[in-house]
């Protein structure tokens, strides 16, 4: 199989000139990084406060590497965890976790799938298509109906193992990951119970922004730069990336891109896959971005019931609206849950203040 990682050779342009940058809107800012438009200075060093721990292992989960077909029969790559006293006799749970919109596995996503195999579950973390490991060209694409594909093939492949229970395999999605198992368990009744954390609405962060602060016209402006630029990728031009977090800090760089930063752009959770220019981890390619418009995953997310629901989000993050619009739409049963005093991106590795034991009882209970 060919290098699912490798670029295509016309992706040289890491990022969007500023006349793109300033015709474009701020939805998918705030979503993907809140991109910086500034000149670059030296970067600080990363806060590991509250058991910031991206990286963490166990030496009591096992871990294997896998790989299974979606429906478009693309390859997806990820990390099975299977506590070390599974007994294979029986039939276990499982979780699948996704990561955060932009990320890849190795971040938050395999921090979550390997609590959750420590507390019994059989977990398994996963690559969004067009990310990381999984296949899918052209790289950092955006395609809401595949990435929410994944989960279930994801599916698929725990349901065929032996030691699974097909009838009880839940979803945590981080991020983005939460909007796309969302998406996911409208239509997919096989994922049996779905926690999100930090959630991020991808749909209407782009066609909103935060608090809903872009305009129609606004709206318009990105769509239309979408468009000028697929015209000029037709010619061959260099593919552009939008959004993401920035490679530097400035004096001036906002609260939110320094949020971003502090994980993606320091040792605390930088993680570039093979074959990737870390220029362009992050950052989605601006004529797909525009599919996140047509993106309402929480439309009829009431139909999920009566599986259960739970979202998880910090009382300080920027993205709380998310979760808390889910919620007052969704049906019971479900349940909301702010963490106290925590931001949008703590929630993706400080397991200080991840509140896995909520997550381990809401599975237990609803993954019998």
């Amino acid at each position: 199989m060919t290098n699912p990682n490798q670029n295509d050779t016309r992706t040289s342009t890491p990022g969007i000139d500023r006349r793109h940058l300033l015709k474009m809107t701020g939805a998918g800012v705030a979503a993907l990084g809140a991109m910086s438009i500034l000149n670059m200075t030296n970067a600080t060093a990363q806060d590991m406060s509250n058991g910031a721990s991206n990286f963490y292992t166990s030496d009591r989960v096992t871990l294997q590497k896998v790989t299974f077909k979606t429906q478009y029969q693309t390859s997806v790559a990820g990390n099975l965890y299977l506590p070390k006293d599974l007994d294979r006799a029986t039939k276990s749970p499982a979780i699948i976790v996704g990561h955060p919109m932009g990320a890849v596995k190795e971040q938050s996503a395999n921090l979550y799938a390997t609590k959750m195999a420590e507390q019994g579950f059989v977990a398994m973390s996963i690559d969004l298509p067009f990310w990381g490991e999984s296949e899918g060209q052209s790289r950092n694409l955006v395609s809401p109906e595949v990435y929410s594909e994944a989960f279930s093939a994801g599916v698929d492949f725990l349901g065929s193992q032996a030691f699974i229970d097909r009838a009880n395999i839940g979803a945590i999605g981080v991020c983005g990951s939460g909007s796309f198992v969302v998406s996911a368990a409208k239509i997919d009744p096989r994922i049996k119970a779905v926690a999100t954390v930090s959630m991020y609405d991808m749909g209407a962060a782009f066609r909103d922004a935060l608090n809903k602060s872009q305009t129609v016209e606004q709206r318009k402006q990105f769509i239309a730069t979408a468009a000028e630029q697929r015209w000029a990728e037709a010619d061959r031009a260099d593919i552009r990336y939008i959004g993401g977090t920035t490679l530097e800090l400035t004096a001036d760089t906002d609260p939110i891109q320094r949020e971003f930063y502090d994980f993606y752009r320091t040792p605390r959770g930088e993680f570039t896959p093979a074959g990737v220019a870390r220029e362009t981890t992050t950052k989605p390619t601006l004529t797909s971005s525009v599919k996140f418009m047509n993106f309402y995953p929480f439309n009829d997310i009431e139909t999920i019931s009566p599986r259960p629901m739970l979202f998880i989000s910090g009382d300080q993050a920027h993205s709380k609206e998310f979760s808390q619009d889910a919620f007052n739409r969704a049906a019971e049963p479900k349940e909301l849950v702010w963490v106290k005093g925590a931001g949008h991106v703590d929630l993706y590795d400080r397991v200080d203040l991840i509140p896995f034991d909520r997550l381990k009882g809401f599975f237990a209970q609803h993954l019998a």
